[in-house]
């Protein structure tokens, strides 16, 4: 780690050291008063579960680069969101930790953006595991069919191998389209949460019944489509077009899918 590193990686544990108030400390009283704001190096080093010297080093850009497991304990210690345990390891010189899952529950912003966007468009949100977590009337209406219910619930990627309505719904270039996408989206999956238990299933299970899925796997893909024009028959409404935009919500790891209706 060179010296502008170390003193940037200095500077960002004194910010949050200053950020920080008695009461984040274990068994501090809340009637403390202090002159200087923060916890005292000692304080947070107890918290950390580090020498106070050796924490001492490191904001001073005096010490050796950190192991994980020390800037694991600062993170934890600070309370650091994952964007921000990210930067400290970025700062340390150390590539970020891998993430165990994504979040199982959608932010209430979120939340409101589905329903209010009911008389208005489709809009669903899935998880970076491509289980479906939420969808709003609009998708109900669009894609009823396709969200069939089994082992694994509504996962985007079981659904487009596995759904007795998807092809009646999206037709044949829509469903082979969808295969195509769900196929690299768990290899992505796969890469960034190698040890999660429903994806490897999920793969096991698809790998030895289906077929199609297998020649999609073969093809090595590997992404995600931000962006595509998508047809749906709908049983009263006849053809439909759709332009579908996808957004990303880093921190929970959620994915928000917005179908915008074609105009004629």
């Amino acid at each position: 780690m060179v010296g502008d590193e170390r003193s940037g990686l200095g500077e960002y544990l004194r910010h949050h050291r200053s950020e920080m108030t008695p009461r984040d400390r274990p068994g501090a009283s809340p009637l403390s008063h202090r002159r200087v704001p923060g916890l005292r190096r000692q304080e947070l080093a107890d918290v950390a579960g580090i020498s106070v010297e050796y924490y001492t080093r490191l904001e001073q850009g005096r010490a050796s680069r950190p192991s994980r497991e020390i800037l694991t304990a600062l993170a934890r210690a600070f309370r650091l969101s994952n964007a921000e345990q990210d930067h400290l390891f970025r700062l340390a010189d150390e590539r970020p930790p891998q993430p165990r899952a994504p979040a199982a529950e959608i932010r209430p912003g979120l939340q409101r953006l589905l329903d209010s966007l009911d008389d208005t468009m489709p809009v669903t949100i899935h998880d970076g595991r491509l289980d479906m977590l939420a969808f709003n009337v609009a998708a109900a209406d669009l894609f009823g069919p396709v969200f069939d219910d089994g082992p694994y619930g509504h996962n985007i990627v079981y659904q487009a191998f596995t759904s007795a309505g998807l092809r009646e719904v999206l037709g044949n270039e829509g469903a082979e389209q969808l295969a195509r996408v769900a196929a690299a989206e768990l290899r992505k999956a796969l890469s960034l949460y190698p040890e999660d238990e429903q994806l490897r299933s999920l793969f096991g299970e698809l790998s030895t019944s289906s077929p199609e899925f297998s020649r999609h796997w073969e093809r090595g893909e590997i992404g995600t489509w931000r962006s595509a024009m998508k047809r749906v028959n709908h049983p009263t409404r006849g053809l439909l077009a759709f332009d579908s935009e996808v957004l990303h919500d880093p921190e929970s790891d959620h994915w928000i899918m917005l179908f915008t209706p074609r105009r004629a």
